[in-house]
């Protein structure tokens, strides 16, 4: 791998041993570095550019790493990852997408990523977005559907913190009886940076979960959108919250849909947008820091 694919690995995960792990490295459009493990097999698609990762019954607690990686600019990247999730397996799955540009050429990843999780399994999913560099349209645009059997869970934390310009995200989950989908979304935006980021989930089975949990920090002129949408359709709980904080000029919308076609499904919404209050950063400048330092503090634990 190229030095700067390497430095773009360590921003998203730090320093870890991919040796212990199953692991595809996408680099500009194309895999780069592959390894497998006894219980995770990863695999080119036949007919479409992607992968099919397979995850045995036998995985337990195992990590696979499928980052994407684009280190100049003028590229326009689209790739399918598609997850077999056996029959209580419990993995842990690192995405992520890292872009720099080094002139003022647009770039791009959509990745379109698709889960069959099946019965009790378990995923935990961590999704880190970032972007560098000079400056230029740097866009990065995720779809994730996910369809879990009986008693199965995924638990989805995503994180985009500054240098993407534009970023549209579409996740699409069906949950099935007892199973439970749990997201916790973060991301902050400035200058005129924008995201649109879309829920649909779908109860398709008694007794599921569904809690989703989306932060935002909004500065400059940027803009943050989030539609989110609860269908129960059997006896189910639903929770979906927004929070937002503003500063400067940022706009942030909150778009909630609860839908529920069964008496007992319980579903709720919350969604609180505003700026950071005066008393919050008084209380800090009284411990010695200054109004800037008070304000990374807040930002800081309100996207942790």
């Amino acid at each position: 791998m190229l030095k700067n694919t390497l430095n773009l690995l360590k921003k998203l995960y730090g320093d870890i041993n991919y040796n212990l792990s199953a692991i595809n490295v996408r680099e500009n459009c194309s895999s780069c570095e592959r390894k497998n493990s006894s219980n995770i097999i990863i695999e080119d698609m036949k007919d479409e550019d992607g992968i099919n990762i397979f995850v045995k019954s036998t995985a337990q607690g195992e990590t696979v790493f499928i980052p994407a990686i684009i280190n100049k600019s003028g590229i326009d990247d689209i790739v399918r990852n598609d997850f077999y999730i056996e029959k209580d397996a419990n993995v842990i799955i690192q995405a992520g997408c890292a872009l720099h540009s080094d002139n003022n050429d647009k770039s791009s990843h959509f990745g379109i990523h698709r889960f069959f999780i099946g019965e009790n399994a378990k995923v935990k999913y961590y999704e880190k977005h970032l972007g560098e560099g000079v400056d230029a349209q740097r866009i990065i645009s995720p779809k994730t559907e996910i369809v879990l059997d009986k008693n199965a869970s995924f638990l989805m934390d995503s994180i985009q913190l500054d240098g993407v310009t534009y970023s549209k995200r579409d996740t699409i989950a069906k949950v099935g009886e007892g199973a439970i989908f749990d997201v916790n979304e973060r991301m902050l935006t400035k200058e005129k940076q924008e995201v649109l980021s879309k829920f649909n989930v779908e109860v398709v089975g008694n007794d599921a979960s569904i809690n989703i949990v989306s932060r935002s920090v909004v500065k400059g002129d940027s803009k943050q959108t989030l539609e989110s949408n609860i269908v129960g359709n059997y006896r189910c709980v639903g929770h979906s919250e927004c929070d937002a904080i503003l500063e400067d000029n940022g706009i942030a919308i909150a778009v909630p849909a609860l839908i529920a076609n069964h008496k007992d499904a319980s579903l709720i919404h919350e969604a609180a947008i505003g700026r950071i209050s005066k008393e919050q950063i008084e209380k800090l400048q009284t411990l010695g820091l200054s109004e800037e330092e008070s304000e990374s503090y807040i930002v800081k634990g309100f996207l942790k």
